[in-house]
C-alpha cells in the first residue's frame, strides 16, 4: 500500500477536495475550508500553470492511493493505446480490482478497499486475487469470500447502497454479495470531478 508523507487531512484542505472518500474529511473540510499552515485563513497562493497542472496529478494520484511510479507508469501505458490519453489513463485506473471493489460499496474508501484485496477476501470469476491492482475486465465477477461475509467493514460498507448503483457500468447483488464488470466507463460515466487533460499537458512537456 503506497505510503504518504503529508496527512491526509492537509491534502484534503490542501486541495480543497475529499479526494480519499472518507465522510470524516467532509466534515474536515465543512469546518475548515482553507489551506492548512499558519496563514492558510488568509492567503491562498496563485498557482502557476504548471503548479496546476501538478496539482491536479497530485489529487488522482492520491484519490487511486498510487505512488509516482506506479502513476507514471500507468500513464506511459496508457499514451501507447489508442484513443484520448487522459480517458484511457482514467480508465486503467477504474478497472483496478481494488478500486472496483470501492465502487461496488464492499469498501468505505479505497485504502480499506486496497487493504481488503490485499487480505484475501474477494473472487474474481471464483480465483482468487488479492493484487490490488489487479485489472478488471468486462464480463468478470467479483464475490465476496464466503468466510468474509460476515466482516462488519464489509457490511457497514454496502448499507450505503439504496437500491441499484448510480454506476451504469458496475451491476451489484447485494443479496449474493457479487458485483459485475459490464463494460469499460466512458470518460462521463465515471463521476470524477478533476481534469486529466491538466495530466496530459503537464507529462507532454
Amino acid at each position: 500500500m503506497a505510503k504518504f508523507k503529508d496527512s491526509k487531512g492537509k491534502l484534503v484542505r490542501r486541495f480543497g477536495e475529499n479526494v480519499f472518500g472518507n465522510p470524516k474529511f467532509d466534515k474536515l473540510l465543512n469546518r475548515k475550508a482553507y489551506a492548512p499552515g499558519q496563514h492558510g485563513q488568509t492567503r491562498r497562493r496563485r498557482l502557476s500553470n504548471y503548479g496546476v497542472q501538478l496539482q491536479e496529478k497530485q489529487k488522482i494520484k492520491y484519490m487511486y492511493g498510487l505512488l509516482e511510479k506506479q502513476f507514471r507508469t500507468n500513464f506511459i501505458k496508457a499514451d501507447k493505446m489508442k484513443g484520448e490519453t487522459g480517458t484511457i489513463m482514467l480508465q486503467l485506473l477504474e478497472r483496478r480490482l481494488d478500486n472496483v471493489v470501492y465502487r461496488l460499496a464492499f469498501a468505505p474508501t479505497r485504502p480499506a478497499a486496497r487493504q481488503l484485496v490485499n487480505h484475501g477476501h474477494f473472487l474474481v470469476n471464483g480465483k482468487p486475487v488479492n493484487i490490488p491492482s489487479f485489472s478488471v475486465k468486462p464480463g468478470d465477477i467479483i464475490n465476496v469470500k464466503d468466510k468474509s461475509k460476515k466482516m462488519e467493514i464489509i457490511l457497514n460498507s454496502m448499507k450505503r447502497v439504496k437500491g441499484d448503483l448510480e454506476l451504469t457500468w458496475l451491476q451489484l447483488d447485494k443479496v449474493k454479495m457479487q458485483g459485475s464488470f459490464i463494460e469499460i466507463p466512458d470518460r462521463d460515466q465515471m463521476n470524477l470531478t478533476f481534469d486529466e487533460r491538466l495530466v496530459v499537458e503537464l507529462y507532454s512537456k
